[in-house]
């Protein structure tokens, strides 16, 4: 009987352990709109992308107007589609 209640008790140890080991973000999930944040903005959301590879996004923007479509960045040097996929749930056009 005493080793059926010890396994009953590390059954649900375990169970209530796990759940402290499971992933979560650091903070919560933070959007940009690259048709209109500055530089820094878009720097210190998008990950991967540092501060001259935002900047060439302002400027693609300037020469080129909005962006229409989150793949269009892949037109800026430096950013192909695995930066895109990265950050498609941070990055905004509107």
């Amino acid at each position: 009987m005493k080793s059926f209640i010890a396994v009953v008790m590390l059954c649900l140890s375990v169970c209530f352990a796990l759940p402290g080991y499971a992933e979560v973000d650091a903070a919560p999930l933070v959007s940009v709109n690259i048709n209109d944040a500055s530089a820094a903005e878009i720097a210190e959301t998008l990950s991967g992308i540092g501060l001259a590879k935002a900047e060439a996004i302002v400027s693609y923007r300037e020469e080129n107007g909005a962006f229409e479509s989150v793949e269009q960045l892949e037109m800026v040097k430096g950013i192909g589609p695995a930066t895109i996929e990265k950050n498609r749930t941070r990055i905004a056009l509107q």
